[in-house]
């Protein structure tokens, strides 16, 4: 069985608290768009294995680990552990999500891989119970059963689907600096008076006027990694008339609406010019697509 399946960019994104076990507590407006890691799983008696493609500008940033560490054969494993197939398979992933961006490469993997193996196997699951098995392999994993436009709050795993944000342009900009999403985190918990994004103003617009949305997108993450290749991109984007530009989950993927598809190209060149990892897409309502 072979799919596409989307990243995710936060429009907003705040950190709420910290929690006893050590997670943190957020509050997040996420929204899925159309840049696609492509899973391939066919089923085997021999356990699992997995193998990786990479576009070259990938491989020199992100190095990804095609062994049990990835959370895609972590999900197939889960799966057996959970229902009665006591199988293997092999996973292929042709990434085309860059990783280490706060844009859900490795929780959209495990999402997918989750939602072709209960399809192989005719085991039936529905998808909240695909999301509450996911939920154990990382916060970001539910949310992939159910795309589109949502507010997210808890650890990730409270979900709840708000008004279609789907058709705006978009350019989505990496360069070659990286955060881990604990180091990012250790940085929020040594922030002082940090400026709280408005993230429930972004909501109720999405709910009454869509149109201004983008008035109140933020990141409180921007405040507490300062990564210098963020402030470029975001400056390029700005320069060339990007509505809004602002980082994406914890980081350092940067994501600029536009008002065109035109000005969004033509961004996106400026960028590519500049030696990052550019690629223009749109907001999609859909997340698996066979």
């Amino acid at each position: 069985m072979k799919i596409k399946t989307p990243a995710k960019i936060n429009l907003a994104l705040d950190v709420t608290g910290k929690l006893e076990n050590g997670y943190h507590t957020i509050e997040s407006v996420f929204q899925t768009v159309g840049l696609y890691d492509e899973i391939e799983v066919t089923l085997n008696n021999s356990g699992i294995n997995i193998t990786c493609e990479l576009p070259a500008d990938f491989a020199k940033a992100d190095p990804i680990p095609c062994d049990e560490r990835n959370i895609a054969f972590k999900a197939a494993k889960l799966f057996s552990e959970t229902t009665d197939y006591s199988g293997g398979c092999d996973i292929h992933i042709i990434k085309g999500i860059p990783s280490q961006a706060g844009m859900g490469g490795g929780s959209t993997d495990a999402a997918a891989v989750l939602y072709c193996m209960n399809s192989l196997t005719g085991s039936k699951l529905e998808n909240i119970e695909l999301a509450a098995m996911g939920k154990k392999l990382g916060a970001d994993v539910p949310f992939f059963f159910t795309g589109g436009t949502a507010y997210v709050e808890g650890i990730g795993e409270k979900i709840t689907s708000l008004p279609d944000y789907s058709g705006r342009v978009l350019v989505i900009a990496k360069g070659t600096e990286g955060v881990s999403t604990a180091e990012a985190y250790a940085n929020i918990d040594a922030l002082t008076s940090p400026l709280h994004p408005p993230v429930h103003q972004l909501v109720n617009t999405l709910k009454s006027n869509s149109e201004d949305a983008y008035k109140y997108f933020g990141n409180l993450f921007e405040q507490a990694v300062q990564l210098k290749e963020v402030d470029k991109i975001k400056s390029v984007m700005t320069d060339n008339d990007s509505l809004q530009a602002v980082m994406t989950g914890s980081g350092s993927a940067v994501f600029g609406l536009f008002s065109s598809t035109e000005k969004a190209k033509v961004c996106a060149e400026k960028l590519r010019e500049k030696s990052y990892f550019a690629a223009f897409c749109m907001t999609v309502a859909d997340t698996f697509l066979e």
